[in-house]
C-alpha cells in the first residue's frame, strides 16, 4: 500500500496564519476492511471557513485538533475497495481532504458522475460552494423577479457564482464588488454581472449607489464590515440580507467593530438573516438538477484558480485568504 502525506495543524494561528502553523506529515495508508474503501485524492478544497476551524473556539464545526490531519471536502478514486457498492475506479467526493490519500467507510463517501461534469466541479458550482449559493438566494434572501441583487466577494468561489444563479432566479440587475481592476473586468466580461465594483478605489456607498441607482434589494454578504455598511445604506426597503460570510474579520486579533448605521435595517425594515449550508442539504438535488442545466446551456460559468501538490495546499489556503484566487481555490494532486 502507498504512503500518504497529510497536512497538520501544529500551532493555533494569532492573526493571519503562517507556514509554520502547519506541517506536512508522512504516514502510512491500510488496506481497506468490509465497508471501507481507500481513495486517492485528485483535488482537495482550501475554503475560507477552515479558518475559523483553526481557533480553539465553540462554533458550528469542531475545530481541527492539532497534531492531526485537517479535514475539506475533497474528491478522488477508489484504489482499493472492501465496498460491493464503491468498486476499483470509482470517482467520490468526500470530506477528508489535506490529505493525498483517505480511508474512509463507504457511508462516508458520496460517488460523482463525471460524465456530467469534471470531478473537480463538485467542490465547486455542482458542491458545497454551488449550493451555498442557491440556498443564501432561494431560501434565505428569497430573490425575486425584478430584484437588483448585491454580491460581495463575487470573484471568489461563491461569490462568482452567486451572481450568476441571482440572475436565472430573474433578478434585473447584478452588482459584484471585487478587488482591483482585473478582477472588476472578469466580473462584467466572464460572469456577467451588470456593474462591478472595485473597494479599493473609493468610498464603497458612493460606489454601489451609482452601480444601483434604483437601490438594493438583495444583498449577499461575503464580507461583512464596510460592505454590509455601503449596502445597508444603500437597500432598499423590506430587503433581504444573506449573511454568508465575514471573510474582513477572519484573521482579526480582536473584535471587529460592526456597522455603525444598523439602525437603517429597522427603518427600512430589513431582515438580516445567517445561514450554514448545511442547513439546506435538503435543497443539494434541486440544485443540482438545475446548475448542470445551466451549465450544459452555458448560462453557469465556472472559474478555478488550481495549484498543483500537496506540498502547496497551504500556500494556496493563505493566497486565496488573500485574495489571489479567481473562481474556487484548488489544490490539484497528480495521480501516483
Amino acid at each position: 500500500m502507498p504512503t500518504s502525506r497529510e497536512v497538520h495543524l501544529v500551532a493555533r494561528p494569532v492573526g493571519e496564519p503562517d507556514p509554520t502553523d502547519f506541517s506536512l506529515v508522512e504516514t502510512s495508508v491500510d488496506e481497506p476492511g468490509p465497508g471501507q474503501v481507500l481513495v486517492r485524492n485528485d483535488w482537495i478544497s482550501v475554503d475560507p471557513y477552515m479558518r475559523g476551524r483553526m481557533n480553539d473556539t465553540k462554533s458550528y464545526v469542531p475545530p481541527f485538533q492539532l497534531g492531526e490531519p485537517m479535514e475539506g471536502g475533497a474528491v478522488g478514486t477508489v484504489v482499493s475497495s472492501g465496498s460491493d457498492d464503491l468498486p476499483v475506479g470509482t470517482a467520490v467526493s468526500h470530506f477528508a481532504g489535506w490529505r493525498e490519500y483517505a480511508l474512509l467507510p463507504e457511508k462516508a463517501v458520496r460517488p460523482v458522475d463525471t460524465s456530467l461534469a469534471p470531478a473537480q466541479a463538485y467542490l465547486g458550482a455542482l458542491g458545497m460552494v454551488g449550493l451555498t449559493a442557491y440556498a443564501g438566494l432561494t431560501e434565505v434572501a428569497e430573490v425575486r423577479e425584478g430584484d437588483t441583487v448585491f454580491i460581495s466577494g463575487a470573484a471568489g468561489a461563491v461569490g462568482s457564482i452567486a451572481g450568476q444563479i441571482a440572475r436565472q432566479l430573474g433578478a434585473k440587475r447584478v452588482v459584484g464588488s471585487a478587488g482591483g481592476p482585473e478582477k472588476k473586468r472578469r466580473l462584467l466580461e466572464e460572469f456577467g454581472f451588470d456593474a462591478a465594483i472595485d473597494y479599493r478605489e473609493g468610498s464603497l456607498t458612493k460606489q454601489l449607489a451609482q452601480a444601483a441607482p434604483d437601490g438594493v434589494d438583495v444583498y449577499f454578504d461575503n464580507v461583512g464590515g464596510d460592505h454590509l455598511q455601503a449596502a445597508l445604506n444603500v437597500m432598499n426597503e423590506f430587503g433581504r440580507v444573506a449573511l454568508c460570510g465575514q471573510i474582513a474579520s477572519y484573521n482579526a486579533t480582536e473584535p471587529v467593530p460592526g456597522p455603525n448605521n444598523m439602525f437603517m435595517a429597522v427603518g427600512k425594515r430589513l431582515n438580516l438573516r445567517g445561514f450554514i449550508v448545511g442547513d439546506h442539504n435538503h435543497l443539494a438535488g434541486e440544485y443540482a438538477r438545475r446548475a448542470a442545466g445551466w451549465i450544459a446551456e452555458g448560462k453557469l460559468h465556472t472559474e478555478e484558480t488550481v495549484v498543483d501538490g500537496i506540498d502547496n495546499s497551504v500556500q494556496a489556503f493563505l493566497d486565496m485568504m488573500r485574495g489571489a484566487n479567481t473562481g474556487k481555490m484548488l489544490v490539484r494532486l497528480p495521480q501516483q
